[in-house]
């Protein structure tokens, strides 16, 4: 059988990937560039740390870039042309973001979508209650945690109560230096020879999650602390007990992400995962200085962490229902056969992070090179899932081939990885929602390590490079 020759001839170091550390090959242009995202993204991230919070501060960013509301646009009538900035948001906390490019809607969108829920402790509907002299409030984690990690450190509240009469209190505590923080105790070693002998997971339990919150009884009427509580609540917020059934809060790790190492290389904060990669999405689209080929898209969703579930979530008819939105107003001919072929001739990128090899752990590191490292670039992913591969999206050799030629033609500095070994575990993303449309589908973003800990670490590095791939990936003209 013939040999089949490349295009060009290479020899040597050009046959082999670049291992390289990427701080050895970044220019000195994109290093300058490099340090000021990343001060801007500490500050998001530090000020974003729900996702209604993430939600609300996209809106204002992309107001400031000249979008424009789509319910708006509907109610109007507007007709959408090459140029149209749009923005809708779902129930506060998805976001969708539409820059109209020059090509039909119908030669497909180039999207790029990220989740900005993370893993956290909410309060349960009746969460206020005392014993042993002390209030707390009774919890229910969301997403996947280490229970061990959230206990002893200061947790800040934040999130919304709804009154019945519709009115909205937004409360936030815990941010500001002068606040109070709140914690979830833990046993003394002295005492904790039983929970020592537990395995890792069960030592602390999931009904064991019971955050601290006063221990001053009420001045009048019931001497409780529950109702000195009650009484501080209702002086700050005008809310009573019943309304707490009709609140969504959230208890996160408290203070502002830092950057990390004697060099200042890392960046260590609450909610890289995925607020990093929403956040280079969501800048990648709002920084474009032109109208773009193909309509450009990014989704800032919600629920991934606990399967894109509910009216928020990728598994909703969301996208589709915006998107019908979108050709309704661009399209003088609309048909829901228009939008599938929308849909099916569409490029995404599913940006999400990815587990980083770390030393401390190296036994469930995908070995030979296949797990992603530290300053190595943002990271490739062919496939997620567990196993045999279940669950996963797996794109396809020929859009492997497009992104990598994509990226390697705007220099950006990129690898591939996997989560951890074959049979050690595993996970999903959003990319298997948008690939049942028939579109072109594969995961991309930043490694992080101590994924879903209180605390997770980034490289600069690799934050930046995916920022400048989802960059190019919007201006791409590339199609398969």
């Amino acid at each position: 059988m013939a040999r089949k020759r490349g295009k060009g001839r290479k020899t040597g170091d050009d046959l082999v990937i670049n291992d390289d550390n990427g701080w050895s090959r970044i220019s000195p242009t994109d290093k300058r560039k490099l340090q000021r995202y990343c001060d801007e993204y500490i500050e998001f991230l530090s000020t974003a740390k729900t996702e209604r919070l993430c939600h609300d501060i996209g809106v204002e960013m992309a107001l400031d870039c000249g979008y424009v509301n789509l319910e708006d646009a509907i109610a109007r009538n507007t007709h959408l042309r090459p140029g149209s900035k749009i923005y809708h948001s779902a129930a506060g906390k998805t976001l969708t973001l539409i820059h109209v490019g020059k090509q039909p809607l119908t030669d497909g969108l180039r999207i790029i979508g990220g989740h900005t829920d993370s893993p956290r402790i909410d309060l349960k509907p009746r969460p206020l209650y005392e014993d042993g002299g002390m209030a707390l409030f009774d919890t229910h984690y969301y997403g996947g945690i280490k229970k061990y990690q959230w206990v002893t450190i200061p947790l800040a509240l934040h999130g919304v109560i709804v009154r019945k009469d519709g009115t909205t209190v937004t409360v936030s505590v815990g941010e500001d230096p002068v606040d109070p923080v709140f914690t979830i105790t833990d046993l003394l070693p002295h005492l904790g020879q039983e929970q020592a002998a537990k395995k890792l997971g069960d030592a602390i339990t999931g009904d064991g999650l019971n955050v601290l919150i006063g221990s001053i009884p009420s001045n009048d009427g019931d001497k409780s602390i529950k109702a000195g509580v009650l009484q501080l609540l209702h002086s700050e917020y005008g809310v009573d007990e019943s309304d707490l059934t009709s609140a969504e809060l959230q208890l996160i790790p408290a203070g502002r992400a830092r950057e990390a190492g004697f060099d200042r290389s890392m960046i260590v904060g609450y909610g890289h995962d995925d607020r990093i990669c929403a956040y280079a999405g969501m800048r990648a689209l709002l920084d474009q200085k032109t109208t773009p080929s193909y309509t450009s898209v990014c989704i800032l969703c919600d629920k991934e962490e606990i399967g894109s579930y509910g009216s928020t979530g990728m598994q909703s008819y969301l996208f589709e229902n915006t998107m019908a939105e979108v050709m309704h107003l661009s399209e003088a001919d609309y048909s829901d056969l228009l939008l599938r072929r929308c849909l099916k001739r569409s490029c995404m990128i599913s940006a999400d992070v990815n587990a980083l090899h770390d030393p401390n752990y190296s036994s469930v590191s995908s070995p030979n090179k296949n797990m992603a490292r530290l300053n190595q670039g943002v990271v490739l992913t062919k496939y997620t899932g567990s196993r045999g591969k279940s669950g996963s999206n797996d794109a396809s050799a020929e859009y492997m081939g497009m992104i990598r030629n994509i990226y390697d033609t705007a220099r950006v500095i990129w690898q591939t990885g996997e989560l951890g070994m074959v049979d050690a575990g595993g996970g999903g993303t959003i990319a298997h929602m948008l690939a049942r449309y028939e579109m072109n589908v594969v995961d991309s973003g930043v490694g992080v390590l101590s994924m879903h800990s209180p605390y997770e670490v980034a490289g600069k590095l690799d934050t930046y490079m995916t920022y400048k791939a989802y960059s190019a990936f919007y201006r791409s003209r590339t199609s398969l």
